[in-house]
């Protein structure tokens, strides 16, 4: 219970934080906005490729999620060196908090906030005609599956932070990560559609298991194995990345 209860002050920590800062909280809630509008216009004449199937919306909706909890989750760790650089890490790991507390706590945090943009996206989607076949269960495990991405790099950065403990090394590892594993996915593409070496990455691409899992489970008629393997592929990740966060501040 004290673990729970660390994990919860730390992630309330991160709340307050965030709700005190105005213009973040709205660039937040706008930011799905820009991208389902901006992409959906960009890519909208894919749907003539012969061999595309379905509406473009409709396929473009769980990549947009899971754009976004990519990129959402990628910067946490800016968290942890703004911390160390005005001297709160020093106190928090002078006291005797669990040190996986300090990663779950900001890590729930992250995965809340993508919780929030991703229903932002649903409901975007839904007024420009996207066709959740899901229904609300499919929404949910939507939104489960990209929190559960989230994680799994909001801790990779937070370990990342607490190694490097500045901040252009976690920008540009950060970036390094980010956007080859977005374009070798099936975010903005159909699968059948990529080339033949890119079918191939994205099969070890967690980008992409999040990515089939979603779209199979919010779009389309579920997959249940689909998405229970992809699902517990993801959670091995976050687990993986975890570990690795904690391990981090014995450095």
């Amino acid at each position: 219970m004290t673990a729970v209860r660390q994990t919860w002050q730390v992630y309330m920590r991160g709340l307050r934080v965030f709700l005190r800062q105005p213009a973040y909280l709205g660039m937040t809630l706008f930011q799905p906005i820009i991208w389902l509008l901006l992409f959906g216009a960009l890519f909208k004449a894919v749907t003539k490729i012969p061999g595309f199937h379905g509406s473009y919306i409709n396929f473009l909706t769980p990549g947009v999620v899971v754009m976004l909890a990519v990129f959402s989750a990628g910067w946490t760790g800016m968290g942890f060196i703004e911390d160390i650089n005005g001297g709160v890490m020093d106190r928090m790991l002078s006291s005797p908090v669990w040190r996986g507390a300090l990663n779950a706590g900001t890590v729930a945090n992250g995965a809340f906030m993508i919780a929030i943009q991703t229903t932002m996206i649903v409901l975007i989607a839904l007024v420009l005609g996207a066709d959740f076949k899901g229904g609300v269960g499919g929404v949910v495990l939507l939104i489960f599956i990209a929190s559960l991405l989230g994680a799994a790099f909001a801790s990779l950065s937070n370990g990342v932070a607490v190694l490097a403990r500045q901040r252009e090394t976690l920008i540009g590892a950060v970036t390094f990560v980010q956007l080859p594993l977005t374009f070798l996915s099936a975010s903005l593409m159909q699968g059948s559609l990529l080339p033949g070496w890119i079918k191939t990455v994205s099969k070890f691409n967690p980008v992409n298991w999040a990515v089939e899992a979603g779209r199979s489970a919010a779009m389309e008629k579920i997959d249940w194995g689909l998405v229970a393997s992809r699902i517990g592929l993801l959670a091995g990740l976050a687990l993986v990345c975890a570990m690795f966060a904690s391990r981090a501040f014995a450095k």
